[in-house]
């Protein structure tokens, strides 16, 4: 670590981050610098589809995050998984590819007042970095780094779940990301030939690690942003300070600093760095150096309510994987062919349909699977049993995620706030009685499906609402704690570009950037995020009177 000086400092080596390393650095002329504060990616469980079972919760891979106690869960706290290695989130998560909804991408350029974020101009960064296995087309790309593919297995409780939300009267569908996901059908997922496609391997491994101006570090934890007043009065970022695990470091960066620690950690960085709410930041001992009173706030996030129906006359994972003979089948069928439940996402079966019919467009999205159990980490049910997920895409509840102490070793105060508006209440009701009304079709009468959580006994909306608050949990989508937004948006702490409002050469560039949830899973929504601020960053460095290049 003798030389500390790089052109940029990208801080988190995970969705983002690899995508940007791999950018910026494939200009030979600048120096990039990686930050990492987990571990390589080279535990054999991250690369094994199922292995996210013992990546969460596990420190070597996640942070092991909590809520705070949530009124709306009845007082409960959730684990809060998030990646701590490299690929970040895409080491841990449900792999599947979805990019939410044309509408979403609109409302971003209307909040922001920039037409480069509808999704007319997203469609070609989605595009950019895609390997999907049908090849290019109008909406989707083919020869990039991020590979899109089937699943590698299917159950017939599964197909009969979605026969049966058919004959309720949502159309099939082979491709939930053309703009409208409308429909029942298999996820995509980013694998490859059966193991799981993080962006470690997709942006770093095959280039980067080559490439003599690219330099990473791991097991490397931010202490702070390092902000200098300049002679105009301004306020820059020069570069951060970094604990090794043996000494601290300090690191200069002449062009940006790339803040890419995810909707957890970059608001916590920027508030120990004195950038957030200024009562906070006094809280706890720290120098006001920005007062942005929007950083950590505007958190939002997909509740998950659980509902279970056991069933008879068809396998699950359940009863599959409920004996030492069926584990090994399992196993050898793994081995064999790369399929079957090891090669499978949490959740195979996706629906996104109306809460309501009066509504223009799909705002539920479910989240099918072969198997039961009462919360992530606890044994699957002795029964055969299904679990449909149900959660609301555009939730209008808002939390935060606050510093607890002046130490970056101390874990945030993260509070999601769920089910906190009458209308995600009101929301949550509506999607457990239509779950019940899929379920009743014909074609699952077969298997005499019978409501196991939250029981059929329970039919009123306070009710329903009420047992959504016990059984319901994240699906570890957290987004937009550093929020872009139009310069009269006191709350918005970026700027279209994803520039931080006040601070020259820092940029926020993760899930906290999104100013609204995107309507389905996220993790391909920040891959666009950084390809899209990648280009914008290149262009900044060409214009005159840009740094020049560390030599």
């Amino acid at each position: 670590m003798s030389d500390t000086t790089f052109d940029y400092v990208i801080i988190g080596a995970g969705t983002a981050g690899c995508l940007l390393a791999n950018r910026l650095s494939a200009d030979p002329s600048r120096r990039v610098l990686l930050l990492e504060a987990g571990q390589k990616d080279d535990y054999h469980w991250i690369h094994i589809p199922v292995g996210y079972l013992y990546c969460i919760g596990n420190p070597r891979t996640d942070w092991l995050y909590q809520t705070e106690p949530d009124a709306g869960l009845n007082g409960r706290q959730l684990r809060y998984p998030r990646g701590k290695t490299l690929g970040g989130c895409s080491s841990i998560n449900g792999m599947i590819y979805m990019r939410g909804q044309a509408r979403d991408y609109d409302g971003w350029a209307r909040l922001t007042g920039d037409n480069a974020w509808t999704w007319e101009q997203c469609l070609p960064f989605f595009k950019k970095h895609e390997d999907h296995y049908k090849g290019a087309d109008a909406e989707h790309g083919a020869g990039g780094e991020w590979r899109v593919e089937r699943q590698r297995l299917r159950w017939d409780i599964l197909d009969a779940f979605a026969q049966a939300a058919q004959q309720w009267g949502m159309p099939a569908s082979e491709d939930f990301n053309r703009g409208d996901n409308e429909g029942v059908g298999y996820f995509l997922v980013n694998q490859k030939n059966g193991w799981r496609w993080n962006t470690a391997k997709a942006f770093l491994r095959p280039v980067c690690y080559g490439r003599p101006n690219f330099e990473m570090w791991t097991s490397a934890h931010v202490d702070r942003l390092l902000i200098e007043r300049q002679g105009d009065g301004s306020q820059r970022c020069k570069g951060v300070q970094v604990w090794t695990g043996k000494e601290m470091v300090t690191v200069t960066a002449t062009a940006e600093v790339i803040l890419s620690a995810g909707s957890i950690g970059s608001p916590q960085i920027l508030q120990l760095s004195g950038i957030g709410p200024a009562a906070l930041l006094r809280q706890h001992g720290i120098a006001v150096v920005h007062d942005a009173p929007g950083v950590g706030e505007n958190l939002q996030d997909h509740l998950q309510i659980r509902a279970v129906f056991k069933v008879k006359g068809v396998t699950t994972l359940n009863t599959m994987a409920g004996s030492w003979l069926g584990k090994l089948r399992i196993g050898l069928e793994y081995v064999a062919r790369r399929s079957g439940p090891m090669s499978m996402a949490p959740s195979q079966l996706g629906a996104f349909t109306r809460s309501s019919p009066e509504l223009p467009y799909p705002n539920i999205e479910y989240h099918v699977q072969p198997l039961s159990l009462d919360a992530f980490g606890e044994p699957l049910h002795a029964f055969n049993a299904f679990t449909a997920s149900v959660c609301n895409l555009n939730p209008t509840s808002r939390g935060s995620v606050r510093i607890r102490s002046h130490k970056f070793e101390t874990a945030p105060a993260i509070a999601p706030n769920y089910l906190s508006t009458p209308e995600d209440r009101k929301i949550a009701a509506q999607s457990l009685r239509i779950t019940r009304r899929i379920v009743a079709q014909p074609a699952l009468a077969k298997y005499e499906p019978q409501e196991w959580k939250p029981g059929a006994q329970y039919q009123s909306d306070e009710d329903l609402a009420r047992l959504a608050g016990d059984i319901a949990t994240t699906i570890f989508h957290p987004v937009g704690t550093t929020k872009m937004g139009r310069d009269d948006d006191p709350m918005a702490v970026l700027d279209s570009r994803l520039r931080v409002r006040g601070i020259a050469g820092l940029r926020v560039v993760d899930a906290g950037a999104m100013p609204t949830i995107t309507s389905g899973n996220t993790n391909s929504p920040v891959l666009m995020i950084a390809e899209k601020t990648a280009c914008w960053i290149l262009d900044d460095a060409r214009r005159p009177g840009a740094p020049a290049a560390v030599k």
